[in-house]
């Protein structure tokens, strides 16, 4: 609204008020901020530049059509946060950690560190997770968990790593771990040689300091919307959705993906249909169950393309990385509030963005 006031593209005006410091404290810069690289990307991708700036002047048949931007932004959240690891006389490596996996894919990215860290196959690390005898990690939720628990298997297969080079009287920080052999120089030898006189355990955790103090640690998207709303009914279909995210190292496109779009199909949902009735007199919460309480479901949900921008942070934690789960969903249905407006010029300031709250000021059928 404010860019539509002073005359400028939505993109072009968060690019000029665009900062690399906190701008309640200055004297913190962001680790990393690479807000105006999604919207740049993001709007060469969408196709930008064939938006209409005047609202309701793109029509297709029988639908008001639209376009619609906003930038997300979570903070990036770190805890201390432990593991254990174990190397069996078999080569089988053993990650055992408090954290939990809510089908965020919390063991996936968990054995690629392991695995990568020591040099094995995928296929050869067991994880587990969610027992309390098990060394404290961050756990599930608020977009913190895989980073913070990454590190800290990062670090019990550091504290392993040495103990593998001891045993095997080579030089861990020079040792390469590849192939299930460590080497060093021209030697090599076989992982399982470091257990001959039985399992390697070490256990170990990440703690982060006062690293919140001296940076502004944050994740990055611009949301694109395109909307068709129907003339006459004020019906309102979300023609295509794409996210352009930076959240640090990204540890697993794949799941990383499946979070991002399941947060984009949340957003559908709190723009256009949830709304929770309660009843003023008695406290009875009128739509209880999903025959009331309308969540998108698969027909309401168009093509969704996820962009990752290259970006590994140094600053956030040793893997680099950063959480990506609220990122896929913040902002998202302010972009289809404003690509709404784009359409039909009705500007709609709270959710959902229901026909009746669009009816009066459609324009005319003729």
């Amino acid at each position: 609204e404010m860019a539509e006031k002073v005359g400028l593209d939505p993109i072009e005006f968060r690019i000029r008020n665009d900062t690399q410091v906190d701008p309640s404290d200055p004297s913190r810069p962001f680790s990393q901020r690479q807000l105006v690289q999604c919207l740049q990307s993001g709007a060469s991708r969408f196709g930008w530049e064939r938006r209409s700036a005047a609202p309701a002047s793109n029509r297709d048949g029988r639908w008001l059509v639209g376009m619609g931007v906003a930038a997300g932004f979570r903070n990036n959240l770190v805890m201390k946060s432990g593991a254990r690891v174990r190397l069996s006389t078999d080569g089988r490596v053993t990650v055992e950690t408090d954290m939990t996996d809510i089908g965020t894919g919390s063991y996936t990215i968990i054995g690629q560190t392991a695995a990568e860290m020591l040099g094995v196959p995928l296929e050869q690390v067991t994880v587990k997770l969610g027992d309390s005898r098990f060394p404290v990690a961050a756990g599930s939720g608020g977009q913190w968990g895989a980073n913070s628990s990454t590190a800290g298997v990062y670090a019990a297969c550091m504290a392993l790593r040495t103990k593998i080079a001891s045993t095997l009287e080579m030089d861990a920080s020079v040792a390469r771990f590849e192939d299930g052999h460590v080497i060093d120089g021209q030697r090599r030898a076989a992982l399982t040689e470091a257990t001959r006189s039985g399992e390697l355990v070490a256990e170990d955790s990440i703690e982060f300091d006062t690293l919140q103090e001296k940076f502004q640690q944050s994740t990055f998207a611009a949301h694109f919307v395109e909307v068709g709303v129907d003339v006459a009914t004020g019906e309102t279909r979300i023609r295509r959705m794409l996210a352009v995210c930076a959240a640090g190292r990204i540890l697993n496109p794949t799941t990383a993906r499946s979070q991002v779009i399941g947060a984009m199909t949340m957003g559908i949902g709190a723009a256009l249909s949830e709304e929770l009735i309660v009843d003023p007199r008695l406290g009875f919460f009128v739509n209880h169950d999903l025959a009331g309480y309308e969540v998108p479901v698969h027909a309401d949900v168009p093509h969704q393309e996820v962009v990752f921008l290259d970006e590994a942070d140094a600053v956030s934690s040793p893997m680099k990385a950063k959480g990506v789960g609220e990122l896929g969903l913040c902002g998202v249905s302010a972009a289809i509030a404003n690509a709404v407006y784009n359409a039909t010029g009705v500007r709609v300031r709270n959710y959902p963005l229901t026909l009746d709250k669009l009816l009066a000021g459609l324009p005319d059928l003729a």
